[in-house]
């Protein structure tokens, strides 16, 4: 083994690690992981790609032993190359955990995004852009044109005097600047998450780990000239594929039609066969190289039975983490069970972290969620601090928490008939007549509803830590006439969290009219990827030919490769 191209990767236990792994593999290196506090000393480069709450990071560290010898690691000037809260971590502290010192090597706070003086949606999830003000190894795989990184976060280290030194680079969100790197010495770190930003990210690792390791200088001291331009936030284009094994035992992606995967049968008493729409790396796989900017597996018929039994689905997550380079959101289980063949009880937060560990960035809850809601409306608009989504949230930061909805119309005669329900009038599919309806949030896939709208859900999960909502309805699924804009407004002006929009996408033209007439952050689809009706390359077009921010497929996505 060359030890020239050993990486050490500190590893406290929180997150999706494995595509950090993966993408510094792709680049040439070996990993060598943490395991005492010894092997901080030995390193000759360490990444420290921290993910979820900085309390946790810090207090995951101080009980490791990692705190002291990472500091000296830091204060001796050798290289570091930190994630997201890799980042944040090297400031002096932050509001997420008053009274808890960071390491110290950086001036300043780590502070809130503020939604209402931003006018924006907190946290901030998806691709941005970033101004670069200085010149080091990574720089130049920032400074092309439209180049947009993945950010997933609800806390930024603000520009000051104190810390504008060691300003890589800053983005703005809303009306806010912030920091989007550091570089200090040999220490360069990132807001953003290289291992999520396709071809971009695995050349920033690439360029940083071959700098340090071949003894190159990682800065030259020259300040470049900074843009006027404001980066701007792109709208995402999400693809989503829905999970379950067919009637012979495989895995393999369908799609509903109003959550019916079933063909219909031409006998009367017989079911039909399950819609076999492809294997799910191979779809995943497609559609990164047609430039998604996320993917999403939904295992649609996990309600049903355990994850952590759940291999085949694991082994999807793991091998798609290899070769895609996007965020990956996992959703379906998120619950604490019981196997009734061990009598073992396992906690929703076991079960995310093994979807976590074997490589998603994200867990989508369902069902789980709504019985949280039920549960804070009953205890009179009050947080237990025991459910799924507080759990998560706790230990991962609530961006990585997903809530999908799932409601359903409810047609009514007037107002009056849905009491403290949002009533909305809407054009009913089926007749072409406009109707007033609500819409009921349901569990166990669909087939079951309950006594609560979309947006009472909406409100409450954000209460209890929900970082984003995937906003689906039942009635719109598989219709092909576009996404239900009064429901997506309606949640969308209830929250500050960010809404996707699902259910109905059936031409480009769907994905730029629910951007210009809704606050949705992204836009979700199934179906018509799938089928190749419309591929992800067009929709993007159309998007960023019609003046709406969009990220641009980059062409290293074509074959996942390091450029």
């Amino acid at each position: 083994m060359d030890e020239s191209k050993v990486v050490t990767l500190l590893d406290y236990g929180a997150g999706n690690v494995c595509s950090v792994v993966n993408a510094i593999e792709k680049g040439g290196f070996t990993i060598k992981r943490v395991e005492k506090p010894e092997d901080i000393a030995e390193a000759r480069v360490i990444v420290f790609p921290g993910v979820g709450a900085f309390g946790s990071a810090m207090e995951s560290l101080d009980s490791h032993g990692y705190t002291e010898p990472l500091k000296e690691y830091l204060r001796s000037g050798r290289p570091y190359f930190g994630i997201c809260l890799g980042m944040q971590t090297l400031f002096e502290g932050s509001e997420e955990s008053p009274g808890l010192s960071g390491l110290g090597i950086i001036p300043g706070q780590v502070t809130k995004f503020d939604p209402e003086a931003l006018g924006k949606s907190v946290p901030q999830i998806g691709w941005n852009g970033v101004k670069v003000h200085k010149e080091c190894c990574v720089s130049g795989c920032l400074d092309k044109p439209d180049t947009r990184v993945y950010f997933v976060h609800s806390y930024r280290a603000p520009l000051t005097d104190e810390n504008r030194e060691h300003a890589l680079c800053t983005t703005n969100y809303g009306n806010d600047e912030y920091i989007s790197a550091v570089q200090y010495g040999n220490i360069v770190a990132t807001q953003f998450h290289p291992e999520k930003s396709a071809s971009t990210g695995l050349r920033i690792l690439k360029s940083y780990l071959d700098c340090v390791t071949t003894g190159q200088p990682v800065a030259t001291g020259r300040a470049l000239p900074v843009a006027d331009a404001p980066t701007t936030l792109a709208r995402r284009i999400i693809a989503c594929l829905d999970v379950r094994t067919n009637d012979q035992g495989d895995l393999v992606v369908t799609k509903g039609d109003q959550y019916d995967v079933r063909e219909e049968s031409e006998a009367a008493d017989a079911k039909g066969a399950v819609r076999n729409l492809g294997k799910p790396v191979e779809l995943a796989q497609r559609y990164y190289d047609e430039g998604a900017d996320e993917i999403s597996f939904l295992n649609i018929t996990s309600f049903r039975e355990g994850v952590l039994e759940d291999m085949p689905m694991l082994r999807v997550l793991e091998e798609a983490s290899k070769g895609i380079f996007v965020p990956l959101t996992v959703g379906g289980g998120i619950r604490s069970y019981t196997d009734p063949q061990t009598n073992t009880t396992w906690s929703a937060l076991d079960v995310a972290s093994r979807y976590f560990r074997a490589g998603a960035d994200k867990v989508s809850i369902g069902s789980d969620a709504v019985y949280a809601a039920e549960g804070y409306y009953a205890a009179g608009n009050s947080c237990s601090g025991g459910t799924s989504i507080e759990e998560i949230a706790r230990v991962y930061g609530r961006q990585a928490v997903v809530v999908s909805v799932d409601p359903r119309r409810v047609y009514v005669n007037s107002e009056a008939d849905a009491p403290g329900k949002t009533v909305l009038r809407v054009t009913d599919l089926k007749d072409g007549a406009e109707k007033l309806c609500w819409y009921q949030c349901t569990v166990r896939g669909g087939r079951e509803g309950r006594d609560m709208d979309a947006v009472q859900l909406a409100v409450a999960v954000e209460a209890l830590g929900c970082g984003e909502i995937l906003l689906n309805c039942v009635d719109m699924d598989g219709q092909g006439q576009g996404y239900d804009h009064g429901l997506i407004s309606a949640v969308a002006n209830a929250v500050s969290i960010p809404v996707i929009a699902s259910s109905g996408a059936g031409a480009v033209e769907h994905f730029s009219a629910v951007f210009n007439d809704t606050k949705a952050d992204a836009a979700l689809a199934a179906g018509i990827f799938h089928r190749r009706e419309i591929p992800i390359t067009a929709v993007k077009e159309h998007v960023r030919g019609a003046g709406i921010p969009c990220r641009a497929a980059e062409n290293g996505e074509r074959n996942g490769a390091v450029l």
